[in-house]
């Protein structure tokens, strides 16, 4: 029987050097009550300290929660995570090399839960090859002070794929819906279900406690044993958070159409107004057919399901979110890993086994850099880390594969006139460079495999044809010269058959998606 305790009696169960899995996404399935708890214990007795954190996803909401509580010199020894933007004192932390660094993989992450649960040496998969996990290239390094090898080239069946290590678990930080007194948890109003089940096991199987943050304890033999996420056997505590500690999202307390107890018309999705979002979710959404399963990334890659929203194709595709949530329309901005009106949850280990396998026919991701070979960085830039989260695995092994973002950075401003691009402001900062500062995503790899890689922006489409860097489309108004190639520190290999991005893509209205879309159907699965 699971014991009920107070986030303050959870934190003094955490001890120093243990290692710490922490499920959540933004701040669903986050435990913040203990991870709160344990920063004021800290700041008061310098205890525990030099924690390992271990966590898959972004936890935290930009602020103040998640793991920003941890971001403290001597309190974390070292981090082994998939992002860390989400929280800046912990992402300030690494930057100072306050802690040993690691940056893995989101979904290699999950997947290790299941292997250190089972007793398994490791996750081997060629997820990784070529980028800056390899330790060919960095070896997931991200701080001076990371030295360690936690990723090795191993061979298996005449072939090279990379092994990510186990490591038994001290302590398992989880959160649901309810609790029973023996410890059985729901997940009833979670919009995502996340890795808590692995973590449990994980946890569980190499002898440590795991809490469990809950809105409600039931009694004994109450639930519905076909809600039960977590059974009571792998739940040593529970914790009863306070309403302002139990967020579904960054920016939502509780959504039901995330977390299915209701669907919301999807007309009450906000549209986008007219401006270079628009016009690159535009361009990427014309890269889907009918009968396509997708994933579409933060900022204006999600931008695309709305769009697919505006122009009434919702039912043409399913979208889904590397967190778990199949079909809907995945929701943006701090929503984002979440869906109005999903039709299908799953655990988020289980949503990269699909991806990992080919399940995807076409993801859209952040286009931060890109170089010469047709390499993107979104991890890292200088010192500062941001984290690759799942665009590893998703860019690794989506059949094709759209980058999408503007063609500069820092202060851009661009109008529509007259159907024509106007760029008012020229941004900053370059895009296209010799070298990125971090490979994220590798293009030789990609090439490789043979892989369709596009490369979208508001004023030139790219693509990533035999290894080389080719402009394919340029927007009407914009100077091949001027305003595209000038602004590059490389040349790229220009068509033959450069052609005018399509015009409507420019206009308030467009309405053309559905018949785009409908012209070719996807060819049949499996």
């Amino acid at each position: 029987m699971a014991q009920i305790i107070t986030a303050e009696q959870a934190a003094e169960l955490v001890r120093d050097g243990d290692t710490v899995a922490i499920s959540g996404f933004g701040l669903a399935c986050v435990n913040e009550e203990t991870l709160a708890a344990v920063e004021r214990r800290f700041l008061a007795t310098g205890s525990p300290r030099d924690l390992t954190a271990v966590h898959a996803s972004a936890v935290g909401d930009r602020r103040t929660k998640g793991m920003s509580h941890w971001g403290h010199r001597g309190l974390l020894k070292r981090w082994v995570g998939g992002i860390a933007i989400a929280s800046p004192t912990l992402a300030k932390l690494i930057e100072e090399d306050g802690c040993e660094a690691y940056n893995l993989p989101q979904g290699v992450i999950t997947q290790l839960y299941r292997e250190i649960a089972a007793g398994r040496p490791g996750v081997v998969t060629k997820v990784g090859t070529g980028t800056f996990v390899d330790p060919r290239v960095e070896g997931a390094r991200m701080s001076p002070s990371s030295v360690e090898d936690v990723v090795e080239v191993v061979e298996l069946a005449g072939e090279e794929w990379l092994l990510y290590r186990s490591f038994p678990l001290q302590v398992g930080l989880i959160r649901g819906t309810v609790a029973d007194e023996h410890g059985n948890l729901t997940l009833d109003h979670e919009g995502l279900k996340m890795e808590v089940l692995p973590i449990a096991q994980a946890v569980h199987n190499s002898g440590g406690i795991v809490i469990a943050q809950v809105e409600s304890v039931a009694r004994a033999g109450s639930l519905d044993p076909n809600t039960v996420r977590v059974p009571g056997i792998l739940v040593d505590y529970v914790v009863v958070s306070e309403p302002e500690n139990h967020f579904q999202t960054e920016n939502t307390r509780y959504n039901p159409s995330f977390s299915g107890q209701l669907r919301v018309p999807l007309s009450s999705v906000t549209p986008i107004p007219l401006s270079e979002r628009k016009i690159v979710a535009r361009r990427c959404a014309m890269e889907i057919t009918s009968g396509d399963i997708l994933n579409l990334g933060v900022g204006i890659p999600a931008d695309v399901g709305t769009v697919v929203a505006e122009e009434g194709v919702t039912d043409e595709v399913v979208l889904t979110t590397e967190a778990g949530a199949v079909g809907g329309v995945p929701a943006g901005l701090k929503d984002f890993g979440h869906a109005y009106n999903p039709e299908a949850l799953v655990d988020m280990h289980a949503q990269f086994d699909f991806y990992d396998g080919g399940g995807l026919d076409l993801c859209v991701l952040g286009l931060a850099q890109t170089d010469r070979d047709g390499n993107v960085n979104v991890s890292k830039f200088g010192s500062r880390v941001a984290g690759c989260g799942g665009f590893i695995n998703i860019s690794q092994a989506a059949k094709k594969l759209v980058f999408a973002g503007t063609f500069t950075a820092g202060g851009l401003d661009v109008a529509v006139v007259d159907g024509a691009l106007e760029i008012r402001t020229e941004g900053r900062a370059r895009k296209f460079l010799d070298h990125v500062e971090q490979i994220t995503f590798s293009g030789r790899y990609a090439a490789g495999t043979g892989q369709t890689v596009l490369y979208v922006t508001e004023r030139a489409v790219f693509e990533l044809l035999d290894g080389v860097m080719t402009l394919v489309e340029i927007a009407p108004g914009i100077d091949l010269q001027t305003q595209v190639l000038d602004l590059m520190d490389f040349v790229p290999a220009v068509s033959p058959d450069l052609r005018t991005m399509p015009a409507g893509i420019f206009r308030e209205q467009w309405g053309e998606l559905a018949s785009l879309v409908r012209t070719t159907t996807a060819p049949l699965k499996g």
